[in-house]
């Protein structure tokens, strides 16, 4: 007996070819809806949460409608716990397929971060150990994704505050392999190198010296929290909530001048700024992808 499957919506045309080029984005918010439709400017690009938008209709899917039009989109998710050993949710990986398909992003991307456990959810983008045994359902998981989506998927570096003992490889490393295992793209997040590399002790000089920058697709940049940890040391968090600190536009600096520009992304996520903010802050990182447009020999561009 055949199985009646629901009619997917019907795609909006594709009106941007891929990759979008070396243009800034920023993270899509409702409130900013009006402002965004009234601007005469339409360069840049919006990224939304694809877990916001997996019902089928409704006011969130008329606004990303109407940004859709006139912008790129990318789709970036964050529940689909990737680094998690338990199968996907194919449930969820239906719905995620099937933005894909109904908005047909210019990027899609993921993180390297798990965040269930049986039947348990957790608000929280998880690290994972860097091992053979992590390497090997990552990659499975991530097959699987693209499979389903009919594309390449990128995968975020994590920002994190512990580290586990039984890792045997560097986040690079474990990185690197991914990518190679794979073939998927990179979404590099500079503020979570800096983050990451605060909270661990390393230099984010020399992560981004290992980074296999020439897989990167997109980059991501945030504001960040500082707190106190038990022992009363410095602690960053990763909190979206606040514009993009100096250290992180030098270090995103370094990586356009390395890399050459790809699209970049504002992500400011809680206590939300009037939009004239967050578009200043976009053309802040504009203003380093313009300067290094033609500065990276064509030869150069995708070197690691």
């Amino acid at each position: 007996m055949s199985t009646i499957r629901p009619a997917l919506p019907a795609a909006l045309p594709l009106r941007f070819a891929i990759p979008i080029g070396g243009v800034a984005g920023t993270s899509f918010k409702p409130e900013h809806l009006p402002a965004i439709l009234e601007a005469k400017d339409r360069r840049g690009f919006f990224e939304v949460h694809a877990e916001n938008y997996m019902g089928a209709g409704g006011p969130p899917h008329r606004a990303l409608e109407a940004i859709r039009r006139d912008h790129p989109l990318s789709l970036h998710g964050v529940c689909m716990s990737i680094g998690g050993p338990r199968p996907l949710d194919k449930a969820h990986l239906s719905r995620f397929r099937g933005l894909v398909a109904r908005y047909q992003p210019a990027l899609v991307s993921e993180h390297l971060a798990w965040s269930t456990h049986e039947s348990s959810f957790f608000n929280d983008l998880l690290p994972l150990p860097y091992t053979a045994v992590t390497l090997a359902y990552v990659c499975d998981h991530i097959d699987q994704v693209q499979e389903a989506i009919r594309r390449p998927l990128l995968l975020e570096n994590p920002s994190t505050y512990l580290a586990f003992r039984e890792s045997s490889m560097h986040e690079t490393e474990f990185i690197r392999a991914v990518a190679e295992r794979t073939g998927c793209g990179l979404l590099l997040d500079v503020n979570n190198v800096f983050v990451s590399a605060a909270n661990h002790g390393y230099s984010p000089l020399d992560y981004l010296a290992d980074f296999p920058l020439s897989r990167v697709e997109e980059i991501h940049l945030a504001g960040h929290a500082e707190q106190a940890d038990d022992e009363g040391d410095l602690l960053l968090i990763d909190s979206h909530d606040g514009p993009v600190a100096d250290a992180v536009w030098k270090l995103y600096e370094t990586v356009i001048r390395r890399r050459g520009p790809v699209p970049t992304l504002i992500e400011w996520d809680s206590k939300i700024p009037d939009w004239p903010v967050l578009q200043a802050e976009a053309a802040a990182a504009q203003a380093i992808l313009d300067r290094h447009q033609s500065a990276v020999p064509a030869g150069e561009r995708h070197a690691a």
